[in-house]
């Protein structure tokens, strides 16, 4: 436990702006290797059970590799472990934090009055995004246009994403082959089919995965599919269509996504 002191800074480990990796996820990550699941380790966190997945999926998509292994078990729960990443993450993350709690107290030390504008800048620096899907991947081919460009980005063996984005805005991110990008894709965004047949499509994003899971809600559903690689893709639909297609979890299906609709984030 670091010491506290009137001033505190915000520790996240992330490589852009939006979502990453924090104290309330780092100590669900620390829960889950005690307790090897993520069921038990949600009820351990004051977490809900779907909380909990919502925060591993996203750890997961935002790494090359997954910091968890699991296999879901509904709120049974089932196996869960850190991976050798994982850990690293979480080494990591305490020894910042310690070394920043040390620096807060040298720093807190010299604070006169309440004039400085310390505490706003340190609560800029938490950025957040409402969009439910963070990839983070490398730039494998860009194709320049005369107003627009097309960035391809793998996000895992196997799986790339396409975006369309403006020449101008290829030019303020520095994208380059072989470059770090995330692909932020909102989840009202996601169109799903069932089955792993190819379609006759327009949409130039097309992943396929396995049903993780089906929530079902009063006017939305959220679908989560396992891409593979560690990667995870969420899609809001409405209870209609989730009523009609009924998704279940372990079967096969496909995200389609349009290139416009995927933003890009740097470092």
């Amino acid at each position: 436990m670091q010491p506290r002191h009137a001033i505190e800074a915000l520790v996240q480990l992330r490589k852009a702006g939006g979502s990453g990796v924090g104290p309330d996820r780092i100590r669900l990550l620390e829960m889950i290797r005690e307790h090897g699941s993520i069921a038990a380790a949600a009820k351990r966190a004051g977490l809900s059970y779907k909380g909990a997945w919502d925060a591993v999926q996203a750890m997961n998509n935002l790494f090359a590799e997954p910091l968890v292994a699991a296999h879901p078990g509904g709120k049974a729960g089932g196996a869960a472990a850190i991976t050798p990443v994982g850990e690293a993450v979480m080494l990591a993350y305490r020894k910042v934090e310690s070394e920043l709690s040390a620096v807060i107290g040298e720093l807190e030390a010299h604070l006169a009055g309440g004039g400085t504008p310390l505490e706003k800048i340190i609560r800029s620096l938490n950025m957040k995004t409402s969009a439910r899907n963070a990839l983070r991947g490398v730039v494998t081919s860009i194709i320049h246009g005369a107003v627009n460009a097309e960035v391809i980005l793998k996000v895992a063996d196997g799986i790339e994403i396409v975006a369309i984005i403006t020449e101008e805005s290829v030019e303020d991110l520095g994208l380059a082959v072989g470059a770090d990008a995330i692909a932020i894709i909102k989840a009202s965004f996601v169109i799903l089919a069932k089955g792993d047949a190819p379609l006759k499509i327009s949409a130039r994003n097309r992943l396929v995965g396995t049903v993780m899971r089906h929530g079902v809600g009063a006017v939305n559903d959220e679908v989560v599919l396992d891409l593979g690689g560690g990667k995870t893709i969420t899609a809001t639909i409405t209870r209609e269509s989730g009523a009609e297609l009924s998704f279940v979890p372990g079967e096969r299906a496909q995200a389609l996504i349009k290139a416009s609709h995927v933003i890009l984030a740097v470092d």
